[in-house]
């Protein structure tokens, strides 16, 4: 049985695994679809849903990750072993893995920028549904997110932006801390207490 966990309490230990660390179970289809909807709820002007999901799962994700890697081999033929190794396991690291796709456009009332930015939510909100879960989460993007030749091969439509790959499965190791800004570096006040 889980321990229910305040919001308070996992905000403030919140930490994302490694794609690489991360192993099976992955979640089910209802778990996967239930993990959707909460990741749907965020900020949204306008009520656009500026934004869609793509789930890769099973024997596709490793189809497509040696698509990406001929790609990338066929750019850079100097690729050492290492890092072909890499290629052909872009999205086989995770037992899910959630493409969030911004299809963010012209809007007579709502900027692209704040349509952007209701993708961008929509990734945390999908990370923190997959550990509400019990599962692990990393977002990423890499170099496929950027480079619309792969977006064929990832069901990205050309008009449309990766806000993220959402990687999803079990921990094969604990969390470890990092470090995080110091408020003193990030914050202005203006004004004072009231």
């Amino acid at each position: 049985m889980k321990t229910e966990i305040k919001l308070i309490d996992y905000l403030s230990s919140r930490r994302s695994i490694p794609a690489f660390q991360m192993g099976a179970p992955g979640p089910s289809e209802p778990q996967i679809e239930a993990m959707l909807k909460l990741a749907a709820r965020v900020p949204d002007h306008g009520k656009l849903a500026p934004w869609r999901f793509v789930v890769y799962r099973g024997e596709e994700r490793a189809r497509i990750s040696e698509a990406l890697a001929a790609m990338a081999l066929a750019d850079r033929p100097d690729l050492s072993d290492e890092m072909v190794k890499v290629e052909k396991t872009r999205l086989t690291r995770a037992p899910v893995v959630v493409a969030v796709v911004s299809t963010a456009a012209p809007h007579e009332k709502i900027p692209e920028w704040e349509q952007l930015m209701s993708a961008g939510a929509v990734c945390l909100n999908l990370l923190m549904a997959a550990n509400a879960h019990g599962f692990a989460s990393n977002w990423l993007t890499e170099w496929y997110a950027f480079d619309p030749r792969a977006y064929p091969l990832l069901g990205i439509a050309a008009h449309e932006k990766v806000a993220g790959f959402i990687h999803i499965g079990t921990a094969t190791v604990p969390p470890t801390e990092r470090p995080r800004p110091d408020l003193k570096q990030i914050v202005t006040w203006v004004g004072s207490e009231a």
